[in-house]
């Protein structure tokens, strides 16, 4: 029974540590097909090599039933010490691989984190099969896979919903070397027969439980990821850490100045989403961008849907403006930060805690205004940027609706917008881009207005406590869309629900984000 129960476990502690993989390399490699294809690569490839090697052992003339039981009861624990290696390692070289190349560093960065913890975890299979073969005449691989892959099974639901929304990557990752650990020091201690060894399999099996929990109780101090943090010629400190299934939010406050004024940070999965000061005020010039573009094109709107909350800057300067305004969010991580940190004021607000696509889809109004900031890891996901989506969002607007995007738009690599205007068009086919010129960055945040119908000359829009520093460069942008050229729709395709033919663009330019970001961001605001 021993035996079963620990193949059970350690089959849930591999794909605990495939998923965790995902959520701690997120934020220095990003959410992309890129770093996807790289854990899942490295995943099959460790297994693989974890199924042979323990086939080798077990096959090889000195495998003893003795022997056998001692290299199964010492795989548990060396795999912990692989995770407890890599913990100790990854906050410091995740950022060097992530500057030397995204596709490569995330690679490298699969191998660190999963390799030897999945290919001694792997390699129990079978050496159990050997083992029940040599005691009971009979090979039971299948009963031994069976019970492993029921042990996978149960070390997702395990980790997605017992891990990840209570506690960080880093301490979820060594949590899972001191399971496998202890499933060492319990072979040891009750071994189903004699073991020669077993005293080594104590020794390396507490070493690695002794190392794991020394880091799991100094985690802060080793990684520095409470702060203080240098960054902008300030001190910051993680005020608060919000987690979910969707991603980590964190809240970053600096050292109040000598006038005790500071700024709060919303940072999620490695990005900055908005910069608010002590007074509430927003700093990020999007926030005023995508009000003013509302209220010029629709400056009669009486009732807006926000696709997006983000820390809900602009949601709530249209609700103070008197229009009737609904947010659609799927990560709680979002509302409980945009609730106790930025004054979101549900009295105010609808918040409706559901998929954007999936309420669009159903719209239950019409609503004179869409205003779609929708972003997770370095962009917006392909299922919200499709031609299915964008006919559904234009029931929800009606024939005379306006809707404003928040977008990113790489001039240097044109052809990834490309497919986003041409699919926007073929939906909603009346647009105007706005651009901010003076930021000078050929990768920045561009707006989109669209509607099923010519779009009305803009209204001159008074802006309210807007930062004197954005003023100048939302007043020439207003003044200035970007004219319609061929140019901008090169090479565009549309992108449906049954066939992406961009997916690759995407990732592209996503890629080429998230490198400029890492360089410019302090390793520990990185570490989840």
């Amino acid at each position: 029974m021993l035996l079963q129960s620990v193949i059970f476990i350690s089959g849930g502690a591999i794909l605990a540590l495939e998923l965790l993989a995902s959520r701690v390399m997120t934020p220095y490699f990003g959410v992309s097909l890129y770093i996807w294809t790289g854990i899942l690569s490295i995943t099959l490839v460790a297994l693989a090599t974890g199924y042979w090697i323990g086939g080798r052992l077990a096959n090889a003339r000195s495998a003893t039933p003795a022997a056998l039981m001692e290299l199964y009861g010492l795989m548990p624990a060396v795999a912990a010490a692989g995770i407890v290696a890599a913990c100790l390692m990854y906050p410091f070289v995740f950022v060097p691989l992530a500057n030397w190349s995204l596709v490569g560093g995330s690679f490298v960065a699969c191998l660190l984190l999963l390799a030897i913890p999945l290919v001694a975890a792997s390699a129990m299979n079978p050496l159990l099969v050997a083992i029940q073969r040599r005691a009971a005449g009979d090979g039971g691989a299948g009963q031994v896979f069976f019970v492993s892959t029921l042990g996978s099974v149960a070390g997702v639901l395990v980790t997605a919903f017992g891990l990840i929304p209570f506690v960080s990557n880093y301490d979820s990752v060594l949590i899972v070397a001191a399971v496998l650990a202890l499933l060492s020091i319990a072979i040891a201690a009750f071994p189903p027969r004699d073991l020669r060894k077993r005293s080594l399999i104590g020794a390396t099996s507490m070493v690695a439980l002794i190392a794991a929990l020394l880091l799991l109780w100094q985690a802060d101090a080793y990684t520095g990821r409470k702060g203080p943090i240098s960054h902008l010629g300030k001190q910051w400190h993680v005020e608060a850490t919000f987690r979910s299934l969707f991603g980590t939010v964190k809240i970053l406050k600096h050292e109040p100045d000598a006038d005790g004024q500071y700024w709060r940070i919303y940072f999620q999965d490695g990005l900055t989403q908005n910069s608010v000061e002590s007074s509430g005020r927003s700093r990020s010039f999007y926030t005023y961008a995508l009000e003013a573009l509302a209220m010029a094109y629709h400056p009669q709107a009486r009732s807006a849907l926000a696709l997006g909350l983000g820390a809900g800057m602009t949601p709530a300067r249209l609700a103070a403006r008197g229009i009737t305004t609904e947010i659609v969010e799927i990560d709680p991580a979002s509302l409980q930060a945009a609730r106790r940190f930025f004054g979101l004021d549900e009295h105010k607000t609808v918040v409706h805690h559901a998929d954007a696509r999936t309420f669009v889809h159903a719209c239950p109004r019409t609503y004179d205004l869409a205003v779609v900031d929708l972003f997770h890891g370095d962009g917006t996901p392909d299922y919200l940027i499709t031609r299915d989506f964008f006919r559904d969002l234009r029931r929800c607007i009606g024939e005379r609706g306006i809707a404003v995007f928040n977008t990113f738009a790489d001039l240097e690599n044109p052809v990834s917008y490309a497919h986003l205007l041409t699919t926007l068009r073929s939906e909603l086919p009346h647009l105007a881009i706005y651009r901010p010129a003076s930021i000078g960055a050929s990768h920045t945040n561009s707006f989109i207005v669209a509607s099923a119908v010519p779009l009305p000359a803009i209204t001159r829009v008074t802006m309210d406590d807007m930062p004197t520093r954005h003023e100048t460069t939302l007043w020439d942008m207003l003044s200035a869309p970007m004219t319609l050229t061929t140019e901008l729709f090169a090479g565009g395709k549309i992108i449906s629900d049954a066939h992406n033919r961009a997916a690759l663009d995407l990732a592209h330019v996503q890629r080429i984000y998230r490198q400029a970001v890492i360089g410019n961001t302090p390793p520990a605001f990185l570490l989840n």
